[in-house]
Formats: structure tokens, sequence, C-alpha cells
């Protein structure tokens, strides 16, 4: 009888050994602890949503069915803990990227004048330029441009993503950016190479 009953609330936890895992029901049982995990690595409360995110997209993509319940657990603390690890890598990236960016646009010590309000404007007015090239390219063409420039993403991971080779990403991005540079010069936004 008591061994019944402990099977139950064995059951009533966590799956049997070699049966398929519920995750919907796994995850939502784990989603309290495993977000005090996460937010203890990134320190960061908005990114838990989107790391937790990850964890789940994760368990229910596996490669490997996990059919033991009582790995269940430490499967998804090692998860939660590899994302959040990738996620802080990402962010010092962009962190990285940023400060770059800042030590490039800041003005010199010399120059301690205002930014130019018509500076602001041809900036404004160039990026709705660019944006209406990129309307004109085909839709294959701006898409690689826009992953490339807007996801940051190397070739490799463009090749990965979609399914090509390294040197089809480098040959479509030379041929969209010709493409682009043609448009701009077509509309006077750049002038035509010598």
């Amino acid at each position: 009888m008591t061994m019944a009953r402990n099977r139950d609330q064995v059951g009533a936890t966590e799956p049997a050994a070699g049966l398929a895992i519920d995750w919907p029901s796994t995850l939502a049982r784990h989603d309290c602890w495993l977000r005090t995990v996460i937010l203890a690595r990134v320190a960061d409360r908005q990114a838990v949503d989107d790391i937790m995110q990850e964890v789940s997209l994760a368990a229910v993509r596996q490669q490997a069915p996990l059919r033991d319940g009582e790995k269940v657990a430490p499967w998804l603390y090692r998860l939660a803990v590899r994302q959040s690890l990738l996620y802080r890598r990402r962010r010092g990236r962009q962190r990285k990227l940023l400060q770059r960016y800042a030590g490039v646009a800041r003005p010199g010590e010399s120059d301690h004048h205002e930014p130019d309000p018509l500076s602001w404007l041809l900036g404004d007015e160039r990026r709705h330029q660019v944006r209406a090239a990129m309307a004109r390219l085909s839709p294959r063409d701006a898409e690689i441009l826009l992953l490339k420039y807007t996801q940051n993403w190397s070739y490799h991971q463009l090749a990965e993503h979609l399914g090509t080779s390294h040197s089809a990403v480098e040959s479509r991005l030379h041929r969209a950016r010709a493409k682009l540079r043609g448009e701009l010069t077509a509309m006077q936004v750049i002038e035509a190479a010598p």
C-alpha cells in the first residue's frame, strides 16, 4: 500500500520513467524556480520572460527525447543556465557595439556646441531615402540585407538560417548591395562610382 501511494505521488509530480513528457505541464510546474535561477544569472527582470521562452522552445525541440522523469529538473536547470549564459553573451556583444558606436559618435573635446538640427533633418531624410530604395529591391534582396544588418548575423549564421552555403550568402549579399547602391544612385542619394 505504501509503495503504491509513493508511486502515485511520484507520478503526480514527474512522469514515470519511459513515458513521454507532457512539456506544457512540466514547464508550468517548474516555471517559478526556473525563473528564479534565470533572474539570479542575468539580474534583469525584463529578460526573464524572453529566456524562459527560449528554455521552453529548447525543451520542446530537444534532439534526443528525455524520458526519465527524475532527470527533468536537473536537465531544465542546465538548460536555463545555458540559455541565461547565451543571453548574457548576446547582451555583452550588444553593449560593446553600443560603446564602440558611442565612442565614434561622441563629439570631440574641442567640439562643445550642440548638434546641428539641420544635420538631424538631413539624416532623417537620408533614412527615408534608403527605406524607399530598399522597397524597390526584390523581397529576396531586401530580406538578406535586413537579416545581415538588422540582426547583425555573420555569413555563417545567414547560411545556417537560410539553408545555403557560405559562398552563396556572400554572393547574394554582394548582388543585393550592388542593387541597393544602384537604386540609391538612381535616386541621387549617392554619387555614381567612377
